[in-house]
């Protein structure tokens, strides 16, 4: 599997701001270009020509207004694995963090299950499905995810009449993976803590 490098850093110490923290924007962090595969085409620039890796936006490299990022929702997200993936910072500084261990392509790939359920054309959902099986899928695919021959075949077969059901497996094995490794280790990881505390400490000089 090729592995993207890249940087994921922190400052350490902030200045305290009552109830938020400033910080870099996360969208400098977190670069992704394979997610959101329904993002508008006008919006993306979409050229009919180009290739999958080119067309695939983000969701995720959309900047945030961090300086809303307070301790009551970041304190939240050691409550649940869903509770940080439905907060769109949290699922950010999450990002950043699997970049760092080079584990990325989990969670892009359950973004890209979660747009692909919305697709209501079953001429796109079938086009998208074998997108989704060549990038993510299939043995020595680009970006390929840690899942069994069983669950391969199981997709393979499905992607002959593709539904929303179609990654379903795939998906929640992914998200097993995420819950039980990477987000134990996120939580004890020095981007959260840091986060934390520099929203809820007293002010450093």
């Amino acid at each position: 599997m090729q592995l993207e490098n890249s940087e994921s850093s922190l400052p350490k110490e902030t200045a305290h701001v009552p109830r938020a923290v400033a910080m870099p924007s996360l969208a400098t962090l977190t670069p992704l270009q394979h997610l959101n595969m329904d993002i508008d085409k006008k919006a993306v620039g979409y050229s009919r020509g180009g290739n999958l890796k080119s067309r695939l936006q983000s969701k995720l490299s959309q900047p945030a207004n961090t300086e809303e990022l307070c301790f009551e929702e970041m304190s939240q997200w050691s409550q649940s694995l869903e509770r940080l993936l439905s907060s769109k910072y949290g699922m950010k500084i999450f990002q950043a963090f699997l970049k760092s261990e080079f584990s990325d392509e989990n969670l892009e790939f359950w973004v890209v299950c979660e747009d692909f359920k919305k697709i209501k054309s079953s001429f796109r959902m079938s086009s998208r499905a074998k997108k989704i099986f060549k990038l993510y899928i299939q043995a020595e695919a680009p970006r390929e995810i840690n899942i069994d021959h069983k669950t391969r075949e199981v997709i393979r077969t499905n992607m002959k009449v593709a539904s929303a059901v179609c990654f379903e497996e795939a998906q929640k094995i992914v998200y097993g993976l995420m819950e039980k490794d990477s987000y134990p280790r996120f939580l004890k990881s020095d981007i959260y803590r840091t986060l934390l505390d520099s929203t809820s400490g007293p002010m450093r000089t």
